[in-house]
This record gives structure tokens, sequence and C-alpha cells, in this order.
């Protein structure tokens, strides 16, 4: 979840919100994304996105079998969707996103009977200081927004 928060940390110095991932296979990094949204001008440009694809294209493969995505912030509903049609046997997340959340907060798309595939989900890991991290960049958002300089 480390390297997850420096992607996380990557994106923020961009301009983005702070949502970083990591995919792993046979303990090994094997892809990794930040939240590109803004600076792409792109809403799919989600970490998780980025990473599936890149994973993908090193695997030469639409299913990204005994992998493990570690991501900063519980995946939307598209990121959930991606990960079912990927064949992602496990999610690990940090905190909680009580507004778009789809694999625990609002749905439970990893869990659903009704696909095809279903996936693990482990939530909290360092969920406090990536809670911590999107806390300080919308922040910094306000505070400039209040004080322009």
């Amino acid at each position: 979840m480390a390297l997850a928060m420096e992607q996380a940390a990557h994106a923020a110095a961009m301009g983005d919100v702070p949502v970083g991932c990591v995919l792993v296979h046979d303990g090994q990094v094997i892809a990794s994304g930040a939240n590109l949204r803004e600076r792409a001008k792109d809403p799919t440009a989600h970490a998780e996105l980025i990473a599936i694809r890149a994973a993908a294209v090193r695997f030469r493969s639409s299913r990204l079998l005994e992998t493990t995505l570690y991501v900063t912030l519980e995946p939307c509903a598209m990121c959930a969707g991606a990960l079912v049609l990927a064949r992602v046997p496990r999610v690990v997340y940090g905190c909680d996103d009580p507004k778009a959340g789809a694999v625990r907060s609002l749905f439970t798309i990893g869990q659903d009977p009704r696909l095809n595939h279903r996936f693990e989900v482990t939530h909290g890991v360092l969920g406090t200081e990536c809670s911590q991290q999107l806390s300080a960049f919308f922040e910094r958002i306000r505070a400039r927004r209040r004080n322009p300089a």
C-alpha cells in the first residue's frame, strides 16, 4: 500500500486527486497507476484502470489471474466492473469512499453472485494514512480558494 500511496502523491503533485494503485503478481509490482482524470481530461483515467491496462499489455491478456490490486481509495463502480472483467482475484484498499465506493460502501460489485467473477476484498490497509492524504489535498485546494495569491 505504501507504493500505491507514492503513486497517489504523484497524482497530487500533478494537480489530480491523490489516488494511487499498484498491481502485484508473484510478489512483484507489474503495473502501477496514478489518478490522471484532470490532467488527461479523461473521466476514465482512474488509477486502477491505468494499472489494469498496463498489466494487460504486459501479460498480453485481458485476464489478470493470480494478481492483487492495491489502491488507496475504495474503487468506484467503473473500476470495480473493470476488476471483475479483468478477473483480478484480490483487491486491497486503504480508505472507504462513502460517496462512490462500489466494493463495500455503496455496492459490493466484487462479491455479487450474479456476476461471473468475484474478488476477495481487504479494506482499511493504511486506511488512516490514505484518508489523511486525500484530506490534506482537498484542504490545500480549499485554502487556495479562500486565499488566492
